[in-house]
């Protein structure tokens, strides 16, 4: 529950500490004084969307903070241990809203997004004002209602979630349906592919081995003529070179028997003539394999030529062709998974949808069964609440089947949604002899406001908000009316956090705590000032809200009496509650 509200250069609140308590808490004042600030600054807490009209004149930024106890059966307790925070030290949340429009959120005084701050406080609080029901006008919300009633709630997530592990296996079967359908074309293409590169049979360094092959059958008559030529000047001709060296070997042979220093350069001649004649077995070795053939230079150039377009067709080396061929075989032997992956995700689709059907069945019937019944409470608090013989409906349709998603997402001729396979809304006829008629249809804001407080009162032991504020609650009713509403709040104030805002002393005589919200001009700015009132002065303010700024001594007279039957009426109801409990 909300434990303090501070505001600061808000709107015309320059600073602002509030203290709330358990029980019923009442904000009164005067119109224009900063009731409905308070609202706002609230509703900015919850992840209301922030705006620089906000920001009070003269100021840079404008900031509230907000300090919620939260209790562990709340599901915010398990939202703050997820973000890393313990909820048992209460939950801090900062709102800075920025000329600039760099806005930051603070939660704990670490810095968070806007949409982590949505998804904390959708259980902390709730606000119900004349204009802003929370959602009671969109009829989307109305099956949240009666499944809380019903205490369906659970099994409204389970359809929920089956509807949503759903939607991941849709569009898994929508891709693979779309690659299926283009998976002919490819796979043809992929084949092709594979079939050329597999007939070419292509080896590492063929085109290389090649090239050099080539390049001797172009040029093997000059090859042949070259080769030849140095055989024979080498060893072959008259005055060969080989002669020369057997001569002057000889020579050298005769000056070493003479001379012994002359044994070295004997030896390398020696050794030049042996190389000599290794290296015209060579060229005769090589001069036998050169021959001009024209058939086979044809054979290797056309060779070459279809090795190059494999090249540049699929990436300018062979080493490119052959990692292409390992990426061909990969995808066809994906493409041929498909039939398979497809087959699977069908299955699971059938079986899903099979579960949520189940779940959305069983959801229709204690939906069925909880309508009537919610029905006939809502009519009995509304009686109570000064609209007797007021008639209240649900109507449960059929989600039409043309809304389905997905043609199998149909149950019994309805769609299935993430809802359930129905939709509700909220029927009432204020008035004897009319018919029912859609919520948003009633123009009266006193009948809407009434009807909002007797949801809440329904709803009390299965809402999972903490604190529930009330705006303008007593719209468009007086009186006896008053009164009872009066007592519904304090009702409900016994299971929530209440607060509320309201014009009528009838309504709030009850409260448990009471604050005076007033405005005053000091130094040419107008200030909010928000003064807690003290049992000994609670009679004037329940007086000034009777006639007015005057207070008279006949008003100030019933205005203690109001108070002192409220504070008996409480006292008998603790009696008869203490006698109950001794008795039981």
């Amino acid at each position: 529950m909300l434990r303090e509200l501070l505001i600061r250069d808000f709107a015309i609140i320059e600073k602002l500490r509030i203290r709330f308590d358990n029980g019923l808490t009442i904000l009164s004042g005067e119109t224009g004084a900063g009731k409905s600030i308070i609202i706002r600054a609230v509703n900015l807490l919850l992840g209301s969307r922030a705006s620089t009209t906000v920001i009070r004149t003269g100021a840079d930024q404008a900031e509230v903070q907000g300090l919620f106890e939260i209790p562990p059966a709340n599901p915010a307790w398990n939202g703050m241990r997820e973000l890393g925070f313990d909820p048992a030290e209460g939950l801090l949340i900062r709102r800075i809203v920025a000329a600039n429009n760099r806005h930051r959120v603070f939660i704990n005084d670490r810095l968070v997004t806007s949409q982590a701050l949505t998804g904390l406080t959708q259980h902390l609080a709730s606000i119900s004002g004349q204009h802003a029901h929370q959602g009671l006008l969109k009829e989307r919300l109305h099956l949240q209602m009666l499944d809380q009633f019903a205490g369906l709630t659970g099994l409204g997530n389970e359809v929920r979630d089956r509807f949503r592990e759903l939607l991941p296996l849709l569009a898994r079967e929508k891709a693979l349906t779309d690659k299926q359908r283009h998976q002919d074309a490819h796979r043809e293409l992929l084949t092709f592919q594979r079939q050329e590169i597999l007939a070419a049979a292509v080896t590492p360094g063929e085109d290389e081995t090649l090239e050099a092959e080539r390049q001797r059958l172009r040029h093997a008559e000059e090859l042949y003529t070259l080769v030849y030529g140095g055989i024979e000047r080498l060893y072959g001709e008259k005055g060969a070179i080989m002669d020369g060296v057997a001569r002057v070997t000889e020579d050298l042979r005769r000056a070493a028997a003479i001379d012994a220093g002359l044994d070295g350069a004997l030896q390398q001649l020696e050794d030049i003539g042996y190389r000599i004649e290794d290296i015209v077995q060579v060229l005769r070795a090589h001069l036998a394999g050169v021959q001009v053939d024209e058939k086979r230079l044809e054979e290797v150039e056309d060779r070459l030529d279809a090795l190059f377009k494999l090249k540049r067709k699929y990436g300018g080396s062979l080493e490119a062709v052959t990692q292409h061929l390992v990426t061909i075989e990969a995808e066809l032997g994906a493409i041929e998974n498909i039939e398979e992956a497809l087959a699977d995700v069908r299955r699971r689709i059938e079986d899903q949808c099979r579960r949520l059907a189940d779940s959305a069945r069983r959801l229709s019937a204690g939906r069925t069964a909880a309508a009537e019944k919610l029905a006939r409470a809502m009519e009995k608090e509304l009686a109570q609440l000064g609209m007797p013989r007021t008639r209240f409906a649900i109507d449960l349709r059929p989600v039409p089947v043309a809304e389905a998603a997905d043609p199998r997402l149909v149950a019994d001729g309805a769609a299935l949604t993430e809802s359930g396979r129905e939709q509700a809304g909220f029927l009432i006829a204020p008035n004897v002899g009319e018919d029912p008629k859609p919520l948003a249809a009633i123009a009266s804001g006193g009948e809407l406001s009434r009807v909002v407080l007797a949801l809440k009162a329904i709803l009390a032991g299965t809402e999972t908000v903490e604190t529930i504020v009330f705006d303008e609650v007593d719209a468009g009713i007086g009186g006896a009316v008053a009164e009872v509403v009066g007592r519904k709040l304090t009702e409900l104030a016994r299971r929530h956090q209440v607060i509320c805002i309201t014009h009528l002393p009838q309504i709030a005589r009850f409260g448990d705590h009471h604050f005076r919200i007033s405005k005053e001009v000091r130094s040419g700015r107008t200030r909010t000032r928000f003064v807690p009132i003290g049992e000994e002065h609670r009679a004037e303010e329940i007086a000034r809200m009777l006639g007015g700024e005057k207070i008279t001594a006949a008003t100030l007279a019933h205005a203690r009496e109001m108070l002192l039957d409220t504070r008996t009426d409480g006292t008998k109801k603790k009696q008869r509650k203490g006698a109950a409990g001794s008795r039981s």
